[in-house]
């Protein structure tokens, strides 16, 4: 999830990111601490390398050093070839981050006004919650996916153990199954040899506004877990069509983890 952070900060589409710490959600707004965090996150690092990687001088790097340390968002422990020297380590978990990104245009009395009141079915009434919630979110510029994308993939590990099936065939069958029980759209495998699925009337994303980009994230976390735990590897589900960007479902490809 930070890697995703990171690669989006440096578009320059965020400005502000957010990390849950043991002392609570801490923020970050420096490009100097990006920088830092973007190069923790490829590998541990010792102080020197940070300094000579990062173009910055020694002082500058030690005041950031200490600020992410004293928040509780990086750690350090002491290099075992040189005890005098540290080694830092990103030790907190990315919850999000405020963008600059273009406010849904989207007016929120009309998205609520269009769901149909008294319609006895609780579970289209949560949907609307957790999607007004959303886009609520997104018109103050907060982007939550890679928590969703998180969230998913905790469920896809516990439904694993209810779907799960040595048969790939078996598997997925067994995925459609409780995709519609559970009222959660139409899943269909378009071919398993590259392996994709297509998701028709998707409940993450059917009803969002058009964002010009993939809005399934807890649906690629939930998939990208089961067949990760289907195949013993990390596999990734990267959706390449969705309803919030103009598509009649949602496409997506599972593949490696690069």
């Amino acid at each position: 999830m930070i890697q995703h952070s990171m690669k989006t900060a440096k578009k320059g589409k965020r400005t502000v990111e957010m990390f849950a710490t043991p002392g609570g959600i801490k923020t970050v707004d420096s490009q100097v601490r990006m920088g830092i965090l973007s190069m923790l996150l490829e590998k541990e690092m010792s102080f020197d390398e940070i300094v000579a990687s990062s173009g910055k001088v020694k002082s500058t790097v030690s005041v950031h050093l200490k600020g992410l340390t004293d928040e509780g968002i990086i750690g350090s422990r002491p290099d075992p070839r040189d005890a005098r020297k540290k080694i830092f380590y990103i030790k907190s978990s990315y919850l999000g981050g405020l963008s600059q990104r273009r406010k849904v245009d989207k007016d929120m009395e009309e998205y609520i006004s269009n769901f149909t009141w008294g319609s006895g079915d609780p579970f289209k009434f949560f949907r609307l919650v957790f999607r007004t919630f959303r886009v609520s979110l997104l018109n103050e510029g907060i982007d939550i996916d890679p928590v969703l994308h998180d969230a998913g993939m905790r469920v896809g590990e516990a439904l694993y153990q209810k779907v799960g099936d040595q048969d790939i065939d078996v598997l997925l069958s067994n995925l459609a199954a409780f995709w519609g029980e559970q009222k959660l759209g139409r899943l269909e495998v378009e071919s398993v040899e590259p392996l994709a699925i297509r998701i028709y009337d998707c409940y993450e994303c059917q009803d969002l506004p058009q964002l010009g980009r993939p809005a399934c994230a807890f649906d690629s976390g939930i998939l990208g877990k089961v067949f990760s735990m289907h195949f013993g590897a990390e596999m990734k589900a990267i959706e390449t069509h969705c309803y919030a960007m103009g598509d009649d479902h949602c496409r997506f490809e599972v593949k490696l983890q690069d």
